[in-house]
């Protein structure tokens, strides 16, 4: 190769990096790549009732978090862009979509997983009525459908109306839980095996237990 034809060969190869040769100014881009997931960010949460501390990428998810760097793979991944609710958790006491959800975020907060429903052995009531219904087949969706379905008990409690409440103008209570309000409020969780009928009498009865 001549030495004119290497002198265009570099120039356009510096060009393509978007350095300019003749200024003399280097493109840091070009002198300074960026390696994918060299930034680490530590994050410490309490969760199910135990602080953990974790290093993780800043786009990191709490549901990879959970599942990659704590094994609670309880929580599931379904869908991963936040359509079908398989990785519902609890933050601060309210349910979240993980997938959707950083990691790098959750410092300081207090998280409930699928795993830290029970209490020295006993499970939930919510857990218990989605045995006693028969609330799953394939069971994938079903620890998302029951962290739902806790979070939205509690929500009741609350007094939170929802788009299928008659009358916002009065007090919510537990007791104004319908077939109707419940199938609403359980909306964002999605069943492929379309056990939909025994999750609603599962949820039902765990909010006559409350």
């Amino acid at each position: 190769m001549s030495n004119r034809a290497k002198a265009d060969r570099d120039n356009t190869a510096t060009a393509r990096v978007g350095g300019d040769a003749a200024s003399g100014i280097p493109d840091v881009r070009a002198e300074q790549p960026v390696t994918q997931g060299a930034v680490r960010l530590h994050v410490s949460m309490t969760v199910n009732g135990r602080v953990c501390a974790i290093t993780v990428e800043p786009r990191m998810t709490l549901l990879d978090a959970l599942r990659e760097e704590l094994g609670l793979t309880g929580t599931k991944k379904g869908c991963d862009r936040g359509e079908c609710g398989a990785c519902t958790v609890h933050v601060e006491g309210r349910r979240v979509l993980s997938c959707m959800t950083l990691a790098a975020m959750q410092e300081g907060k207090r998280i409930t997983t699928i795993e830290g429903l029970e209490r020295d052995g006993k499970l939930h009531p919510v857990q218990a009525a989605f045995i006693e219904h028969d609330g799953f087949q394939c069971g994938f969706c079903t620890s998302g459908q029951i962290m739902s379905g806790v979070a939205m008990l509690e929500e009741a409690k609350a007094g939170w109306p929802s788009a299928a409440t008659a009358d916002v103008t009065r007090p919510f209570t537990v007791a104004d839980l319908s077939e109707a309000e419940i199938r609403e409020r359980m909306s964002g969780n999605l069943c492929r095996c379309a056990c939909y009928p025994n999750i609603v009498d599962a949820v039902a009865e765990a909010a006559g237990r409350s």
